[in-house]
């Protein structure tokens, strides 16, 4: 995650106060409970949560990911990923690709079920962004973009080295 001093270098005129940080931290807190309330709708009809819904959208943009990736990316514990990922072989969403000369990496991937799983749930979310970036305007898109990137730290780009 960006430092405010990182924020701060990187253009002086944007100083915010307390009050316009502690508004953001709190639309954010908001942000957050409307896209999983769109989410719970369809998680509560199986035994499948919100931790599963991350692991499939993470297993989605970057399949192979194994139980300590999964970890770092998702904030999980190590014993907390490595349920998620045994709950969604067992469920058949996803399959421990055998290709890999590392058994201890176990890298993952999704099945065509769990593209589905991942998809319906990923659907129900896609309305509340496009209407809430069509709220914010075409202008500020690429700074919303930037703003959540900064927040996610590395790990928001997967192509980049260091993001695992």
């Amino acid at each position: 995650m960006a430092s405010s001093q990182t924020i701060a270098a990187a253009d002086p005129r944007l100083i915010l106060s307390e009050d316009e940080l502690d508004r953001a931290l709190e639309t954010f807190l908001l942000a957050e409970v409307a896209l999983w309330r769109a989410a719970d709708g369809i998680l509560a009809g199986g035994k499948l949560g919100r931790g599963h819904y991350r692991a499939a959208t993470l297993l989605k943009r970057r399949p192979g990911l194994g139980v300590q990736d999964l970890a770092r990316l998702s904030g999980l514990s190590k014993q907390g990923a490595s349920k998620v990922m045994k709950d969604l072989i067992e469920a058949g969403l996803a399959e421990v690709d055998s290709g890999d000369l590392d058994a201890r990496r176990r890298p993952t991937r999704l099945t065509a079920r769990g593209v589905a799983f991942e998809a319906e749930v990923s659907a129900a979310l896609r309305p509340l962004l496009a209407a809430a970036y069509r709220e914010g305007g075409i202008d500020a898109a690429p700074g919303a973009r930037r703003i959540l990137a900064a927040l996610a730290g590395p790990s928001a780009n997967p192509r980049r080295k260091d993001a695992l």
